[in-house]
């Protein structure tokens, strides 16, 4: 099998796994008990805090571990519209559906929302940001990395901007561990374990202390009253050693010179092909083709069949009838309908891409001849 879906998802490290199994297995006691093994897992816990923490440049008691970036972006939005009960948003059209899904809701109860458009090459333009500010805009919410195109967004221009009119700026950066620096001056961010070689269904997120943000998740007295729920401390410390790893950016140049390598022989040997999103302001790992006289979801599908994993958008999107949202926005429906997304990681290799470029051609060859 070939794996290029590597923004959907990564594989575990090896080394990771190491670290997660002592609370899996020894240290399994849940870290609110008040005895020995509570106080194991507590410990544990209270260290995977502290790395995190470190990385993001904050104070420990400002992370929070969550199950997701799903749940990151609901309770960024959600959390502030509960806090203020009224008031105005600004949303980039390219968000994942987690935000702009959640913002959707919110206009179901009197907030009003400006989705701001991005440029042809997929970004969001402070300027447009700052246009959209009124006197009660409460929310900003643009991604550090678009998860679709890899368009790598001006965010520490925006959150000054949110800092400067007082609006709460949320920050998704699951796509851009070491790649891009973290917002400084955001009022919140967040990152995904599994984008990034640790567990699935784990998050971490910063809020700045003192931000008006309301919980989602009401039961106990965990994350400091922000989250209930018992906390996977095996997965937290997995995040923790992960993005350790990941935050250090060392595959970052062999895997941009094998997406390069990808896309140039695609585009000079593939006739109408168009590469999506800036081609130099983009993460590394990202390439998104669209392929003139075809339908996305039918490449996916013969690729899959030649042992090639690949996507068409978002893996939280997958089983929508509708074209990308992300592509839509920057090249158009049609663009957006033959898009495919290739995305790369640590262990793909050049021999990979080669065998998935021949299989490309002659399966663009095949569907346009129908």
């Amino acid at each position: 099998m070939i794996y290029l879906d590597n923004a959907a998802t990564t594989p575990l490290d090896d080394a990771v796994l190491r670290e997660m199994l002592p609370y899996l297995q020894t240290e399994y006691g849940n870290p609110q008990s008040q005895h020995a093994a509570g106080r194991a897992a507590a410990e544990g816990l209270i260290s995977a805090r502290d790395r995190v923490a470190k990385i993001f440049g904050c104070r420990a008691e400002e992370v929070y571990f969550l199950s997701g970036g799903t749940e990151a972006g609901n309770l960024a939005v959600k959390g502030v519209c509960a806090a203020h009960g009224s008031g105005h948003l600004i949303i980039s059209a390219i968000e994942h559906p987690a935000v702009l899904e959640s913002a959707r809701q919110m206009q179901n109860f009197g907030f009003e929302v400006t989705f701001v458009q991005p440029d042809k090459n997929g970004i969001i333009s402070p300027e447009e940001v700052e246009k959209a500010v009124r006197p009660n805009t409460v929310f900003c919410a643009v991604m550090a990395a678009n998860n679709e195109i890899g368009a790598i967004q001006p965010v520490q221009k925006i959150s000054e901007i949110c800092t400067r009119y007082g609006i709460f700026y949320y920050c998704d950066c699951v796509q851009s561990v070491g790649v891009v620096p973290f917002p400084q001056k955001a009022s919140a961010f967040a990152v995904s374990a599994h984008k990034f070689n640790g567990p699935k269904g784990v998050a971490a997120m910063y809020i700045k202390s003192g931000s008006n943000i309301s919980p989602l998740v009401s039961g106990g007295m965990q994350e400091r009253g922000l989250r209930g729920g018992t906390v996977n401390v095996a997965s937290a410390v997995g995040l923790a050693a992960a993005l350790e790893r990941a935050a250090e950016g060392k595959n970052n140049a062999y895997i941009l010179s094998l997406r390069d390598y990808f896309v140039g022989r695609v585009l000079s040997e593939i006739h109408g092909t168009v590469l999506n999103g800036d081609s130099v302001l983009r993460v590394p790992s990202n390439a998104n083709i669209s392929f003139q006289g075809c339908d996305g979801a039918n490449i996916l599908m013969c690729l899959d069949l030649n042992g090639i994993c690949v996507s068409t958008g978002s893996a939280c999107s997958a089983g929508a009838v509708t074209p990308s949202h992300v592509v839509t926005a920057v090249a158009g429906v049609e663009r957006a309908k033959s898009a495919v997304r290739f995305t790369f990681g640590k262990h793909n290799t050049r021999a990979e891409a080669d065998k998935t470029v021949e299989a490309l051609k002659q399966i663009v060859s095949q569907i346009r001849k129908r």
